[in-house]
């Protein structure tokens, strides 16, 4: 499987030799095969298989581990046993992925009336510890700070004249206005051009422009810096997963009164806090 942290580790290149990606050898390094790209995030080299008979319990235990997707065989030979299927059975196959779980649960949402209207602090599924750039983080910059995290996404917050950093590093993003989020689907639907020309400036700039083109309209991506998507930490679980649903994202920033963020809220967290309140439940 290649996903986008293939593509962002690739594009990243070599740290000790900057002029690797900023000398304008960016389209070539698109030009490779994809094979030659795949493994350079393990998530990439750790396919799950799920036999078609798992439980939505079971699936969702895999998912609470932060896997984001397993792969569910059409025609397995192997009809009685559930839960992770570990042989190869079927001749073709289906994806599912945490967002499929969540869409279930938001159209089973009669079943879950106990925990959907509980607040997602009181839940446990505010995750503190949120890492970010700043505004002034260079594009290259940010993602090789998310290749060497392994993070799919960032937020990008208010630079301070009263705090001295090295806007080219992951920061401690807490108590920090967040004005955007810098994700590895931003490069979906960007034309190369584009992302080569904007690699030595600011993520927000980069951000901005890619708002009106029609490529990347078309792929169906929200702009993440003109539409924040915000939660408090007393908001009900109801409203986050309606959001994740409705925006089709896969974390929500959780911020104060002040709008400044304390946490996040990702699909993994949901699907964890979910589950822990499906087994708590008395049958």
């Amino acid at each position: 499987m290649v996903t986008m942290l293939d593509v962002l580790a690739h594009i990243a290149g070599n740290d000790a030799d900057p002029a690797e990606v900023d000398g304008g050898d960016l389209d070539k390094k698109m030009q490779v095969s994809v094979s030659s790209i795949i493994g350079h995030c393990l998530e990439s080299l750790s396919l799950w298989t799920l036999n078609s008979n798992t439980s939505i319990l079971d699936c969702m235990e895999v998912f609470s581990k932060g896997i984001h997707r397993a792969l569910v065989p059409v025609d397995s030979h192997m009809e009685n046993i559930s839960g992770v299927e570990l042989v190869e059975s079927a001749s073709s196959y289906r994806m599912v992925t945490q967002m499929d779980l969540l869409k279930f649960l938001k159209a089973h949402e009669h079943e879950l009336r106990g925990i959907l209207a509980r607040p997602v602090r009181e839940l446990g599924a505010v995750s503190d510890i949120v890492f970010g750039v700043t505004d002034k983080t260079k594009v290259i910059d940010a993602i090789r700070c998310m290749n060497r995290a392994s993070l799919n996404a960032v937020p990008i917050v208010e630079s301070t004249e009263d705090i001295e950093e090295d806007h080219g590093q992951l920061i401690n993003a807490k108590d920090r206005k967040v004005v955007g989020t810098f994700s590895a689907t931003d490069l979906r639907g960007c034309p190369i051009p584009l992302l080569q020309s904007c690699l030595q400036q600011n993520v927000m700039d980069f951000s901005h422009k890619l708002c009106g083109i029609a490529l990347h309209e078309a792929s169906g991506l929200r702009n993440s810096t003109k539409e924040l998507i915000t939660c408090r930490p007393e908001s009900l679980l109801r409203e986050v997963v309606d959001k994740v649903v409705k925006n089709h994202v896969h974390r929500v920033w959780v911020v104060n009164e002040s709008g400044l963020l304390v946490g996040l809220i990702s699909l993994t967290d949901i699907i964890r806090a979910a589950r822990a309140w499906m087994l708590s439940e008395p049958a």
